[in-house]
Parts: structure tokens; C-alpha cells; sequence
């Protein structure tokens, strides 16, 4: 046995991901922890503790259960409405890392083999959502980019938690990450899948909604909970930052024809309109799909989360030129001893898939 992985927010697109990865290995006991129960693993078996991450004595009662937990993947986070707004705002800021504290705290205290926490950062680290200009690639090894981030409160506070009770910690900054969780803050193939269906429904082309072509990096879901595992014993990832995505580099309006044929729809010219209202202007034909299709019982709010609103971020139907891109190195990950990688295409389509699998989309 290599030990119990807690994940916290296991019901995200990160967490769902990493949560049936370990459950998958007989090697490792994997606990999943989120509100939500987690769709249960294609292979293997975990245990889930239902908890709110805001509710500090809850935290703490649940930990108390889980004083055999040596490895922490800590995938949850809180976003506002409408996701921009949150990336800026102090409040929300403080409310990640209480989210962290609720249940690092206790563990430090509860369970005397931890030995490794996964924390998640992203391509924000980098300071583009506040307009500052990364280099190309971003690399680890730059100083901290000078903006307030929940981010650097969250990575603080592993550190200071680390030197105090002799734990490692590995931080990942991915990018784009897609996968299967549904009512997930920043899935873009639910909002991609939700189009089609509605379109195909309407009568409609499937046409690309975004702006000029934008460049890009994706993370497959799965990858990286290939790398938790990895992280979780690999020496050289011991207290270090590393880049994350899948090795290639990708656009959106280039992989639409191939969408439209995984989907099953007909493309057609493009046509700017933002997915976040779009979408949610269409709730009620959702329902008629759902129901003609007998798909899963979710509303339209339920089945995007707010998806929605990160699909308009990546395809910028606003866009009428190229923007500076964020692109991150991996060299450092590589050089470590990470080195398996993703056809971002082939993320796609094995994604769709599964939703597809799990009666989600037609």
C-alpha cells in the first residue's frame, strides 16, 4: 500500500479526475471529499465524506475520521458568479484559503503520517487576468508576479504549514483543463456539448461562437491526475512548482470541425454570440433535449455550472485580432520526470465520450 489520498473537491473537473485515478490503484485507499456525491469510478472503488468546506467544525469532524490519510490532492475552489469578478476580489481571496485552512489544519493535527500535499494554482499565476504581460513561455523560476492572488495566500500557507509538521508539497499551475464533472466552474466542453445539442435542436448550424483565432494550451483532466501520483512520490517534485499541459499547442476555432463531427452535428459559418447568455436564453429547449433524449435529470444551470461564462473568457467572441497569449513552458516538469502528454485533440473526443457514456449529452 503507498498510502490513503485525500481529495478534497472531488466533484470538480480536477477532483473527479484524480479522485477515479487513485481509486483505480489497488496500491492506494482513495477518499474523496466534496458536498456532492462523485460519480462513481469506472474502475475500483473509494470512500466519499460528504462536508462543507466552509463549515470549520464540520471540517474538523470529518477529519477526525481520517487519521490514516498520508497524501492530500487539494482540487476544491470557490468562484463568484459570472467568474471574473471573483478573480479580483479580496473577500473571495480569503474565502479559498479557509477553504485550504478547514482542512489542512485538522489534518496536521488528526492524521501523523501525512507526508504530501498537490495544490493547484494555474496560468493566472502568470498575471494576465490583471493585465500584465507574461513572458513567453512563462516559466516557474520568475519572480512572483507582483498581484493580489488566492494563490499566493494558499501556497504561504502550505509552506508555513510544511516547515512546521515535516509534510512536502508540490504546486501545479495548469492550464485549460478539460474533463467530464459536470456543474464544474470551469469545464469548457460542458458549455461546447450544450451548444450542439441546442443548435442540432434549433435547426441550427454548429458554428464557431468565438472571436479571431486565440492560441492556447489544454490540460486533459486525466493527465493530470497522472501527476498527482507521480508528485505524491517522486523526490523531484518535492516542494517545487511545475507548468502544467497536455505538450501541444491549441486553438478552439481549428478544432471545431472536429467537435462537430465527435458531437454528431453539422458545422457551419461562424458566428460570434456569447455561449453565457446564449445558452441560458435556451434553458427550457435544454429541457425538451433532456427529456427527448432521456439524458439525466439536470437543468441547464445544473449540468454547466459556470462553465458558461469560462467558455466566452477562451473563445473571445469580442476578438477581432490575436491576443498576446499565455503559454506555458514545461521543460521544468519534463527535466523532473514527468514526461507522459496528451493529443489535445484526442483529449476532446475521449471526453465527449464520457459524457456522452454517462447519459449527459446526446
Amino acid at each position: 500500500m503507498k498510502g490513503t489520498v485525500l481529495v478534497v473537491g472531488a466533484t470538480g473537473v480536477v477532483g473527479e479526475a484524480a479522485l477515479h485515478h487513485f481509486a483505480a490503484n489497488p496500491d492506494w485507499e482513495a477518499v474523496g471529499l466534496s458536498r456532492r456525491q462523485p460519480e462513481a469510478a469506472p474502475a475500483g472503488s473509494f470512500r466519499h465524506l460528504s462536508v462543507d468546506l466552509t463549515d470549520r467544525q464540520a471540517c474538523i469532524d470529518v477529519v477526525r475520521e481520517l487519521e490514516s490519510v498520508t497524501h492530500v490532492v487539494f482540487a476544491a475552489v470557490a468562484e463568484k458568479p459570472g467568474l471574473v469578478e471573483g478573480w479580483r476580489d479580496p473577500a473571495q481571496m480569503q474565502l479559498n484559503l479557509s477553504l485550504l485552512a478547514n482542512i489542512l489544519e485538522p489534518l496536521c493535527e488528526y492524521a501523523p503520517d501525512l507526508c504530501h500535499v498537490s495544490l493547484l494554482q494555474g496560468a493566472k499565476a502568470y498575471g494576465a487576468h490583471v493585465g500584465h504581460t507574461p513572458p513567453l513561455p512563462a516559466r516557474e523560476d520568475a519572480p512572483r508576479d507582483a498581484h493580489e492572488n488566492f494563490y499566493w495566500l494558499q501556497e504561504d500557507f502550505v509552506r508555513e504549514k510544511a516547515d512546521e509538521y515535516g509534510f512536502h508539497w508540490t504546486v501545479f499551475r495548469p492550464q485549460v483543463i478539460v474533463g467530464a464533472a459536470i456543474g464544474a466552474a470551469m469545464n469548457p466542453l460542458l458549455p461546447i456539448a450544450a451548444y450542439a445539442a441546442i443548435r442540432s435542436e434549433e435547426g441550427k448550424a454548429f458554428s464557431y461562437p468565438g472571436g479571431e483565432i486565440q492560441i492556447a494550451e489544454l490540460v486533459d483532466a486525466g493527465l493530470l491526475a497522472q501527476a498527482f501520483e507521480w508528485a505524491a512520490l517522486a523526490k523531484g517534485a518535492q516542494n517545487e512548482i511545475f507548468n502544467f499541459t497536455n505538450g501541444d499547442v491549441f486553438a478552439w476555432r481549428d478544432a471545431w470541425p472536429m467537435l462537430a463531427d465527435v458531437l454528431a452535428v453539422t458545422s457551419g459559418p461562424e458566428e460570434r454570440l456569447p455561449l453565457s447568455t446564449y445558452l441560458m436564453e435556451r434553458a427550457e429547449l435544454w429541457d425538451r433535449i433532456v427529456a427527448k433524449y432521456g439524458l439525466r435529470p439536470l437543468s441547464l444551470e445544473q449540468f454547466l455550472g459556470q462553465s458558461h461564462h469560462y467558455a466566452d473568457i477562451l473563445l473571445r467572441p469580442d476578438a477581432s485580432a490575436i491576443g498576446y497569449p499565455t503559454l506555458l513552458s514545461t521543460i521544468k516538469l519534463r527535466q523532473a520526470g514527468f514526461t507522459p502528454c496528451v493529443d489535445s485533440h484526442a483529449s476532446l473526443r475521449h471526453w465527449i465520450s464520457v459524457l456522452r457514456s454517462r447519459q449527459l449529452i446526446p
